[in-house]
Protein backbone atom coordinates (compact mmCIF):
# COMPACT_ATOMS: atom_id res chain seq x y z
CA UNK A 1 0.00 0.00 0.00
CA UNK A 2 1.26 3.44 -0.88
CA UNK A 3 2.29 5.46 2.16
CA UNK A 4 2.99 9.19 1.75
CA UNK A 5 6.63 10.01 2.34
CA UNK A 6 8.22 13.05 3.97
CA UNK A 7 8.67 16.07 1.69
CA UNK A 8 12.42 16.49 1.88
CA UNK A 9 13.77 19.16 -0.41
CA UNK A 10 17.44 19.32 -1.35
CA UNK A 11 19.58 22.39 -0.90
CA UNK A 12 21.67 23.72 -3.79
CA UNK A 13 25.36 24.45 -3.46
CA UNK A 14 28.55 24.07 -5.46
CA UNK A 15 29.37 20.56 -6.61
CA UNK A 16 32.22 18.29 -7.57
CA UNK A 17 32.42 14.71 -8.79
CA UNK A 18 35.60 12.68 -9.11
CA UNK A 19 35.53 9.58 -11.27
CA UNK A 20 37.81 6.65 -10.47
CA UNK A 21 38.66 4.76 -13.69
CA UNK A 22 37.47 1.16 -13.87
CA UNK A 23 39.19 -1.91 -15.27
CA UNK A 24 38.93 -2.48 -19.00
CA UNK A 25 36.81 -5.63 -19.26
CA UNK A 26 34.59 -5.72 -22.32
CA UNK A 27 31.75 -7.69 -23.87
CA UNK A 28 29.66 -7.38 -27.01
CA UNK A 29 25.86 -7.43 -26.95
CA UNK A 30 23.26 -8.48 -29.45
CA UNK A 31 20.82 -5.58 -29.80
CA UNK A 32 18.04 -7.85 -31.02
CA UNK A 33 18.03 -10.21 -28.03
CA UNK A 34 19.83 -8.26 -25.32
CA UNK A 35 22.00 -11.30 -24.63
CA UNK A 36 25.76 -11.11 -24.27
CA UNK A 37 27.71 -12.62 -27.17
CA UNK A 38 31.34 -12.77 -28.33
CA UNK A 39 32.68 -11.81 -24.91
CA UNK A 40 36.32 -10.81 -25.17
CA UNK A 41 36.69 -11.39 -21.44
CA UNK A 42 34.28 -13.61 -19.54
CA UNK A 43 31.67 -12.09 -17.29
CA UNK A 44 30.72 -11.38 -14.56
CA UNK A 45 30.80 -7.64 -14.48
CA UNK A 46 32.89 -6.37 -11.57
CA UNK A 47 30.78 -4.13 -9.30
CA UNK A 48 32.23 -0.99 -7.73
CA UNK A 49 33.19 -2.76 -4.50
CA UNK A 50 35.54 -5.06 -6.45
CA UNK A 51 37.09 -2.20 -8.40
CA UNK A 52 37.58 -0.25 -5.16
CA UNK A 53 39.42 -3.07 -3.42
CA UNK A 54 41.37 -4.08 -6.51
CA UNK A 55 42.81 -0.76 -7.64
CA UNK A 56 41.40 2.12 -5.58
CA UNK A 57 41.68 0.99 -1.96
CA UNK A 58 43.88 4.02 -1.27
CA UNK A 59 40.64 6.01 -1.10
CA UNK A 60 39.74 4.37 2.21
CA UNK A 61 43.03 2.97 3.54
CA UNK A 62 43.83 4.30 6.98
CA UNK A 63 40.39 5.85 7.32
CA UNK A 64 37.32 5.15 9.42
CA UNK A 65 34.67 3.98 6.98
CA UNK A 66 30.90 4.26 7.26
CA UNK A 67 29.00 2.00 4.84
CA UNK A 68 25.44 2.51 3.58
CA UNK A 69 24.41 -0.90 2.30
CA UNK A 70 22.06 -3.85 2.51
CA UNK A 71 22.00 -7.49 1.37
CA UNK A 72 22.66 -6.44 -2.25
CA UNK A 73 26.05 -4.97 -1.38
CA UNK A 74 28.32 -7.84 -2.45
CA UNK A 75 31.02 -8.65 -4.96
CA UNK A 76 30.76 -10.85 -8.05
CA UNK A 77 31.43 -13.98 -5.95
CA UNK A 78 28.65 -13.19 -3.51
CA UNK A 79 30.81 -11.93 -0.64
CA UNK A 80 29.22 -9.17 1.44
CA UNK A 81 30.66 -5.67 1.12
CA UNK A 82 30.36 -5.44 4.90
CA UNK A 83 32.68 -8.40 5.34
CA UNK A 84 35.02 -7.31 2.54
CA UNK A 85 35.57 -3.87 4.03
CA UNK A 86 35.75 -5.22 7.58
CA UNK A 87 38.53 -7.60 6.53
CA UNK A 88 40.39 -5.23 4.16
CA UNK A 89 43.93 -4.49 5.44
CA UNK A 90 44.34 -0.94 6.64
CA UNK A 91 40.60 -0.20 6.53
CA UNK A 92 38.52 0.44 9.65
CA UNK A 93 34.80 -0.23 9.19
CA UNK A 94 33.29 1.77 12.03
CA UNK A 95 29.61 2.27 11.12
CA UNK A 96 26.88 0.70 9.02
CA UNK A 97 23.79 2.53 7.79
CA UNK A 98 20.55 0.74 6.99
CA UNK A 99 18.06 2.06 4.36
CA UNK A 100 14.42 1.07 3.82
CA UNK A 101 13.92 -2.72 4.17
CA UNK A 102 16.86 -3.06 6.58
CA UNK A 103 20.50 -4.10 6.37
CA UNK A 104 19.47 -7.63 5.32
CA UNK A 105 16.53 -6.52 3.13
CA UNK A 106 13.87 -8.45 5.04
CA UNK A 107 11.74 -5.61 6.41
CA UNK A 108 8.38 -4.77 4.80
CA UNK A 109 8.30 -1.54 2.79
CA UNK A 110 7.32 1.51 4.82
CA UNK A 111 8.16 -0.13 8.16
CA UNK A 112 10.61 1.80 10.32
CA UNK A 113 14.08 0.31 10.87
CA UNK A 114 15.72 0.18 14.30
CA UNK A 115 19.38 0.91 14.99
CA UNK A 116 21.29 -2.10 16.29
CA UNK A 117 24.61 -4.01 16.07
CA UNK A 118 25.81 -6.25 13.24
CA UNK A 119 26.25 -9.64 14.90
CA UNK A 120 29.04 -10.84 12.63
CA UNK A 121 31.35 -7.83 12.77
CA UNK A 122 30.19 -6.03 15.91
CA UNK A 123 29.89 -2.79 13.92
CA UNK A 124 26.96 -0.52 14.95
CA UNK A 125 24.08 -0.23 12.48
CA UNK A 126 22.31 3.12 12.27
CA UNK A 127 18.83 3.30 10.74
CA UNK A 128 18.15 5.67 7.84
CA UNK A 129 14.49 4.70 7.68
CA UNK A 130 13.07 5.56 11.07
CA UNK A 131 13.42 8.74 13.06
CA UNK A 132 15.80 10.12 10.43
CA UNK A 133 16.36 9.53 6.73
CA UNK A 134 19.93 10.85 6.79
CA UNK A 135 23.00 10.23 8.97
CA UNK A 136 23.14 12.64 11.89
CA UNK A 137 26.28 14.38 13.13
CA UNK A 138 26.43 11.91 16.01
CA UNK A 139 26.26 8.95 13.64
CA UNK A 140 29.20 10.36 11.67
CA UNK A 141 31.39 11.13 14.70
CA UNK A 142 33.44 7.98 14.14
CA UNK A 143 33.52 8.21 10.31
CA UNK A 144 36.05 9.80 7.94
CA UNK A 145 34.58 8.58 4.65
CA UNK A 146 31.01 7.52 3.86
CA UNK A 147 30.57 4.76 1.24
CA UNK A 148 27.32 3.90 -0.58
CA UNK A 149 26.90 0.37 -1.99
CA UNK A 150 23.30 -0.68 -2.77
CA UNK A 151 21.67 -2.28 -5.80
CA UNK A 152 19.11 0.05 -7.36
CA UNK A 153 16.21 -0.91 -9.68
CA UNK A 154 16.23 2.12 -11.99
CA UNK A 155 12.88 3.64 -10.91
CA UNK A 156 12.39 7.09 -9.42
CA UNK A 157 9.99 5.95 -6.68
CA UNK A 158 12.47 3.40 -5.32
CA UNK A 159 13.95 5.13 -2.28
CA UNK A 160 17.55 3.87 -2.21
CA UNK A 161 18.97 6.50 -4.58
CA UNK A 162 17.36 9.24 -2.51
CA UNK A 163 19.01 7.81 0.59
CA UNK A 164 22.21 8.13 -1.45
CA UNK A 165 21.69 11.77 -2.44
CA UNK A 166 20.59 12.90 1.02
CA UNK A 167 23.55 11.14 2.63
CA UNK A 168 25.92 12.75 0.12
CA UNK A 169 24.70 16.21 1.10
CA UNK A 170 25.03 15.46 4.81
CA UNK A 171 28.53 14.09 4.28
CA UNK A 172 29.59 17.31 2.58
CA UNK A 173 28.18 19.44 5.37
CA UNK A 174 30.03 17.28 7.91
CA UNK A 175 33.31 17.50 5.97
CA UNK A 176 33.30 13.79 5.09
CA UNK A 177 34.23 12.25 1.75
CA UNK A 178 31.38 10.44 -0.04
CA UNK A 179 32.05 7.46 -2.33
CA UNK A 180 29.52 5.68 -4.55
CA UNK A 181 30.33 2.09 -5.51
CA UNK A 182 28.41 1.72 -8.76
CA UNK A 183 26.18 -1.22 -9.72
CA UNK A 184 24.15 -2.21 -12.82
CA UNK A 185 20.77 -0.80 -13.69
CA UNK A 186 18.90 -4.13 -13.89
CA UNK A 187 16.35 -2.81 -16.41
CA UNK A 188 18.99 -1.33 -18.74
CA UNK A 189 20.72 2.00 -18.39
CA UNK A 190 19.81 3.12 -21.91
CA UNK A 191 15.99 3.22 -21.78
CA UNK A 192 14.13 6.21 -20.34
CA UNK A 193 10.38 6.33 -19.62
CA UNK A 194 7.80 8.58 -18.07
CA UNK A 195 7.53 12.23 -17.19
CA UNK A 196 9.40 14.48 -14.82
CA UNK A 197 8.26 15.40 -11.30
CA UNK A 198 6.82 18.74 -10.29
CA UNK A 199 8.42 20.46 -7.30
CA UNK A 200 5.24 20.34 -5.21
CA UNK A 201 5.08 16.54 -5.48
CA UNK A 202 8.70 15.77 -4.62
CA UNK A 203 9.19 13.51 -1.62
CA UNK A 204 11.27 10.52 -0.56
CA UNK A 205 9.63 8.58 -3.42
CA UNK A 206 10.91 11.15 -5.91
CA UNK A 207 13.33 13.72 -4.59
CA UNK A 208 14.75 15.19 -7.81
CA UNK A 209 13.41 16.03 -11.25
CA UNK A 210 14.16 12.89 -13.26
CA UNK A 211 11.83 10.58 -15.23
CA UNK A 212 10.08 7.59 -13.64
CA UNK A 213 12.50 5.21 -15.39
CA UNK A 214 15.60 7.35 -15.62
CA UNK A 215 17.93 5.05 -17.55
CA UNK A 216 21.09 5.61 -15.47
CA UNK A 217 23.13 3.73 -12.93
CA UNK A 218 23.29 5.16 -9.42
CA UNK A 219 26.73 6.62 -10.14
CA UNK A 220 25.54 8.21 -13.38
CA UNK A 221 22.50 9.62 -11.62
CA UNK A 222 24.73 11.26 -9.01
CA UNK A 223 26.91 12.71 -11.78
CA UNK A 224 23.84 14.10 -13.56
CA UNK A 225 22.40 15.67 -10.40
CA UNK A 226 25.66 17.29 -9.40
CA UNK A 227 26.39 18.38 -12.97
CA UNK A 228 23.00 20.09 -13.12
CA UNK A 229 23.61 21.62 -9.67
CA UNK A 230 20.58 19.81 -8.26
CA UNK A 231 22.66 17.97 -5.66
CA UNK A 232 25.04 19.35 -3.06
CA UNK A 233 27.95 16.97 -2.93
CA UNK A 234 31.63 16.21 -3.33
CA UNK A 235 31.36 12.70 -4.72
CA UNK A 236 33.78 10.03 -5.87
CA UNK A 237 32.20 7.43 -8.18
CA UNK A 238 33.95 4.08 -8.40
CA UNK A 239 32.50 2.56 -11.61
CA UNK A 240 32.04 -1.05 -12.59
CA UNK A 241 34.34 -2.92 -14.92
CA UNK A 242 32.99 -4.73 -17.98
CA UNK A 243 29.58 -3.08 -17.89
CA UNK A 244 27.64 -1.72 -20.86
CA UNK A 245 24.56 0.45 -20.62
CA UNK A 246 22.47 -1.86 -22.84
CA UNK A 247 22.95 -4.84 -20.53
CA UNK A 248 20.06 -6.60 -18.86
CA UNK A 249 20.75 -8.12 -15.45
CA UNK A 250 21.42 -11.62 -16.78
CA UNK A 251 24.03 -10.18 -19.15
CA UNK A 252 26.13 -9.10 -16.16
CA UNK A 253 26.79 -12.61 -14.86
CA UNK A 254 25.95 -11.44 -11.34
CA UNK A 255 23.58 -13.38 -9.10
CA UNK A 256 20.25 -11.70 -8.44
CA UNK A 257 19.67 -10.74 -4.81
CA UNK A 258 16.25 -9.30 -4.01
CA UNK A 259 16.80 -5.57 -3.31
CA UNK A 260 13.54 -5.62 -1.33
CA UNK A 261 11.10 -8.42 -0.42
CA UNK A 262 8.73 -7.93 -3.37
CA UNK A 263 11.31 -7.35 -6.13
CA UNK A 264 11.86 -11.08 -6.45
CA UNK A 265 13.15 -11.29 -10.02
CA UNK A 266 14.74 -8.94 -12.59
CA UNK A 267 11.41 -9.25 -14.44
CA UNK A 268 9.67 -7.75 -11.40
CA UNK A 269 12.12 -4.85 -11.43
CA UNK A 270 11.27 -4.26 -15.10
CA UNK A 271 7.54 -3.96 -14.41
CA UNK A 272 7.95 -2.01 -11.17
CA UNK A 273 8.20 1.53 -12.69
CA UNK A 274 4.64 1.14 -13.98
CA UNK A 275 2.86 -1.34 -11.73
CA UNK A 276 3.92 0.65 -8.66
CA UNK A 277 1.35 3.28 -9.74
CA UNK A 278 -1.30 0.91 -8.40
CA UNK A 279 0.12 1.37 -4.90
CA UNK A 280 -1.66 4.74 -4.92
CA UNK A 281 -5.07 3.14 -5.64
CA UNK A 282 -7.40 0.65 -3.99
CA UNK A 283 -6.38 -1.93 -6.63
CA UNK A 284 -3.92 -4.57 -5.43
CA UNK A 285 -0.50 -4.36 -7.07
CA UNK A 286 0.00 -8.04 -6.32
CA UNK A 287 1.72 -7.76 -2.94
CA UNK A 288 0.88 -10.83 -0.90
CA UNK A 289 0.52 -13.03 -4.00
CA UNK A 290 2.86 -15.32 -5.92
CA UNK A 291 3.83 -12.50 -8.32
CA UNK A 292 3.94 -9.12 -6.60
CA UNK A 293 4.19 -6.13 -8.93
CA UNK A 294 3.44 -8.35 -11.93
CA UNK A 295 -0.34 -8.57 -11.56
CA UNK A 296 -3.12 -6.28 -10.38
CA UNK A 297 -6.60 -7.01 -9.09
CA UNK A 298 -9.48 -6.35 -6.72
CA UNK A 299 -12.42 -8.21 -5.24
CA UNK A 300 -14.72 -6.06 -7.36
CA UNK A 301 -12.76 -6.51 -10.63
CA UNK A 302 -15.54 -8.53 -12.25
CA UNK A 303 -14.60 -7.30 -15.74
CA UNK A 304 -11.04 -8.62 -15.54
CA UNK A 305 -11.44 -10.86 -18.61
CA UNK A 306 -12.92 -8.03 -20.68
CA UNK A 307 -10.17 -5.66 -19.63
CA UNK A 308 -7.47 -8.22 -20.48
CA UNK A 309 -8.96 -8.69 -23.96
CA UNK A 310 -9.05 -4.94 -24.53
CA UNK A 311 -5.47 -4.55 -23.33
CA UNK A 312 -4.35 -7.31 -25.70
CA UNK A 313 -6.22 -5.64 -28.57
CA UNK A 314 -4.13 -2.51 -28.00
CA UNK A 315 -1.07 -4.57 -29.04
CA UNK A 316 1.23 -2.77 -26.65
CA UNK A 317 4.81 -3.80 -27.50
CA UNK A 318 6.28 -6.60 -25.41
CA UNK A 319 3.22 -7.26 -23.23
CA UNK A 320 0.46 -9.85 -23.06
CA UNK A 321 -2.37 -9.87 -20.51
CA UNK A 322 -4.01 -12.90 -18.89
CA UNK A 323 -6.57 -13.35 -16.12
CA UNK A 324 -5.71 -15.29 -12.97
CA UNK A 325 -7.31 -15.84 -9.58
CA UNK A 326 -5.09 -15.46 -6.53
CA UNK A 327 -5.43 -15.53 -2.77
CA UNK A 328 -3.82 -12.53 -1.09
CA UNK A 329 -1.86 -12.85 2.14
CA UNK A 330 -3.23 -11.08 5.20
CA UNK A 331 -1.90 -7.60 5.82
CA UNK A 332 -2.13 -6.55 2.17
CA UNK A 333 -4.98 -5.09 0.10
CA UNK A 334 -7.80 -7.69 0.06
CA UNK A 335 -5.76 -9.75 2.50
CA UNK A 336 -7.20 -13.21 3.18
CA UNK A 337 -9.39 -13.03 0.07
CA UNK A 338 -9.22 -14.75 -3.31
CA UNK A 339 -9.59 -12.16 -6.05
CA UNK A 340 -9.49 -11.88 -9.87
CA UNK A 341 -6.26 -10.39 -11.18
CA UNK A 342 -4.82 -9.30 -14.51
CA UNK A 343 -1.32 -10.64 -15.06
CA UNK A 344 1.18 -8.62 -17.13
CA UNK A 345 3.32 -11.10 -19.08
CA UNK A 346 6.54 -9.80 -20.61
CA UNK A 347 6.90 -11.16 -24.14
CA UNK A 348 9.72 -8.86 -25.29
CA UNK A 349 11.71 -7.11 -22.56
CA UNK A 350 13.47 -4.82 -25.04
CA UNK A 351 10.19 -3.42 -26.36
CA UNK A 352 7.89 -3.35 -23.34
CA UNK A 353 7.37 0.05 -21.72
CA UNK A 354 5.95 -0.64 -18.24
CA UNK A 355 4.98 2.99 -17.55
CA UNK A 356 2.83 3.03 -20.66
CA UNK A 357 1.39 -0.41 -19.92
CA UNK A 358 0.34 0.62 -16.42
CA UNK A 359 -1.14 3.90 -17.61
CA UNK A 360 -3.38 2.11 -20.12
CA UNK A 361 -4.32 -0.49 -17.52
CA UNK A 362 -5.30 2.17 -14.99
CA UNK A 363 -7.56 3.78 -17.58
CA UNK A 364 -9.34 0.55 -18.54
CA UNK A 365 -9.95 -0.46 -14.92
CA UNK A 366 -11.21 3.02 -14.07
CA UNK A 367 -13.49 3.08 -17.13
CA UNK A 368 -15.28 -0.15 -16.20
CA UNK A 369 -15.23 0.22 -12.43
CA UNK A 370 -15.38 3.97 -11.85
CA UNK A 371 -17.64 3.57 -8.82
CA UNK A 372 -15.35 1.10 -7.08
CA UNK A 373 -11.98 2.51 -8.15
CA UNK A 374 -10.39 4.97 -5.70
CA UNK A 375 -7.20 7.04 -5.62
CA UNK A 376 -5.35 7.17 -2.30
CA UNK A 377 -4.69 10.76 -1.22
CA UNK A 378 -2.07 12.45 -3.45
CA UNK A 379 -0.13 9.22 -3.90
CA UNK A 380 -0.43 8.99 -7.67
CA UNK A 381 0.87 12.54 -8.04
CA UNK A 382 3.98 11.71 -6.02
CA UNK A 383 4.57 8.43 -7.85
CA UNK A 384 3.90 9.68 -11.39
CA UNK A 385 5.23 13.21 -10.84
CA UNK A 386 2.18 15.38 -11.50
CA UNK A 387 -1.60 15.54 -11.60
CA UNK A 388 -1.51 14.64 -15.29
CA UNK A 389 -1.86 10.85 -14.95
CA UNK A 390 -4.90 11.11 -12.68
CA UNK A 391 -6.51 13.54 -15.14
CA UNK A 392 -5.64 11.38 -18.15
CA UNK A 393 -7.14 8.28 -16.54
CA UNK A 394 -10.35 10.09 -15.62
CA UNK A 395 -10.78 11.98 -18.89
CA UNK A 396 -9.57 9.48 -21.52
CA UNK A 397 -6.37 11.35 -22.38
CA UNK A 398 -3.81 8.58 -21.96
CA UNK A 399 -2.40 8.77 -25.49
CA UNK A 400 -1.89 12.52 -25.23
CA UNK A 401 -0.17 12.14 -21.87
CA UNK A 402 2.12 9.38 -23.09
CA UNK A 403 3.14 11.46 -26.10
CA UNK A 404 4.07 14.28 -23.75
CA UNK A 405 6.02 11.93 -21.49
CA UNK A 406 7.94 10.54 -24.47
CA UNK A 407 9.05 14.08 -25.20
CA UNK A 408 10.16 14.53 -21.58
CA UNK A 409 12.11 11.28 -21.73
CA UNK A 410 13.82 12.18 -25.01
CA UNK A 411 14.87 15.56 -23.64
CA UNK A 412 16.19 14.02 -20.43
CA UNK A 413 18.20 11.46 -22.39
CA UNK A 414 19.98 14.26 -24.24
CA UNK A 415 20.59 16.18 -21.00
CA UNK A 416 21.95 13.11 -19.21
CA UNK A 417 24.30 11.86 -21.94
CA UNK A 418 27.33 13.95 -20.85
CA UNK A 419 27.27 12.15 -17.50
CA UNK A 420 27.35 8.58 -18.81
CA UNK A 421 30.10 6.33 -17.46
CA UNK A 422 29.75 3.30 -19.74
CA UNK A 423 29.66 2.45 -23.45
CA UNK A 424 26.39 1.45 -25.20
Amino acid sequence: MYKPSPRIMPKRFAFAVLLIPSLGLTSTLSRSTGQSVNRSIALPVLPGISVLLRDSVHLIRGKRVGLITNQTGRDETGRSSIDLLHEAPGVRLTALFSPEHGIRGDVVGGEHIRSTIDRKTGVPIFSLYGETLVPTARMLDNVDVLVYDIQDVGARMYTYVWTMTLAAEVAKEAGKQFIILDRPNPIRADIVEGGMIEKRYRSFTGLHDVPVRYGLTAGELARYLTGKKLLTARIIVVPMAGYRRSMWWDDTGLDWVKPSPNIREPRTALLYPGISFFEATNVSEGRGTDAPLEQVGARWLTDAAVIARIMNAKQLPGARFTVVTRRVARGEKFGGQTIPMIRVNVTDRDRIRPVEVASHLLREIYLRHSREFKWQEAGIERLSGSRALRNAVEHDEIEELLAHWRGDSAHFRVEAEPYYLYPP
